[in-house]
């Protein structure tokens, strides 16, 4: 079967763990040449490594960077238009969380919070957008959560930067669609990764009841809704919230 992003160049934001190196692992499974993005240089070389021994043909790279830095931002594009000449598919992962009630929560965890899950969006998709619109074509994949449809207590800042980068896709996909660019959002339920692995035990069993189908979601499960968003097979699919919840919703 033909490789469903052969010779595409993407860019995956916080690819270096979790749903972002299972989406980097998909799409170099499917021909494409994947950089992932992330701040600890360790974390990068280790994902490369693994991807590299699973996918010995794999062309993947790390670039070390702050993607809610405007100017890291726009140097990572720059480093990748400079080597690969175009990129295709932006996958912006990249996200934090800093857990606190409201009444509790000091304004750096609400800064760092949005800056790095929404800002980090808006850096990204700023510096691509240029060269994707003379390519007539590209993929921008935004990840939310379902708590940006939900809400949750004790994550205020976190629900409020997941909605928004809801909103940010709807509205950037229709600023982009005439120029055949798709601009998609997924929204994962309760994904197995080391973020959703601090939660208490007692809140997990409360999700868990809560799934109607009675297990938690792996990366996979997310890397899978990304290839399809990526590829050709979503060519008339833009502004979309996909969940990947199990039914959670």
């Amino acid at each position: 079967m033909d490789q469903m992003l052969k010779e595409k160049v993407a860019i995956v934001t916080g690819g270096s763990s979790g749903i972002g190196k299972a989406i980097s692992l998909k799409f170099v499974r499917q021909g494409a040449k994947v950089i992932l993005v992330g701040t600890n240089p360790e974390r990068g070389q280790k994902a490369l490594n693994e991807i590299r021994e699973l996918v010995p043909e794999a062309e993947v790279a790390f670039l070390q960077g702050d993607v809610s830095n405007e100017e890291q931002s726009n140097q990572i594009v720059k480093e990748v238009l400079d080597k690969q000449g175009c990129v295709d598919i932006l996958v912006n992962n990249a996200g934090i969380t800093r857990d606190n009630l409201l009444l509790r929560m000091p304004p750096e965890d609400w800064d760092l919070v949005l800056d790095v899950n929404v800002k980090s969006c808006y850096n990204l998709c700023r510096a691509v957008i240029r060269p994707m619109i003379r390519a007539r074509q590209g993929k921008i994949i935004n990840m939310s959560s379902v708590i940006g449809l939900t809400g949750n207590a004790g994550q205020v800042n976190y629900s409020a930067s997941k909605a928004a980068v809801i909103g940010f896709t709807k509205a950037l996909a229709k600023e982009l669609a005439s120029r055949n660019i798709n601009v998609n959002c997924i929204a994962p339920g309760y994904i197995k990764t080391a973020m959703t692995d601090k939660l208490p035990p007692e809140q997990k069993k409360s999700i868990f009841e809560d799934i109607p189908m009675r297990r938690f979601g792996d990366p996979e499960d997310v890397a899978n809704v990304a290839l399809f968003l990526a590829s050709d097979l979503s060519s008339y699919v833009t502004a979309q919230v996909v969940t990947v919840d199990g039914g959670y919703l």
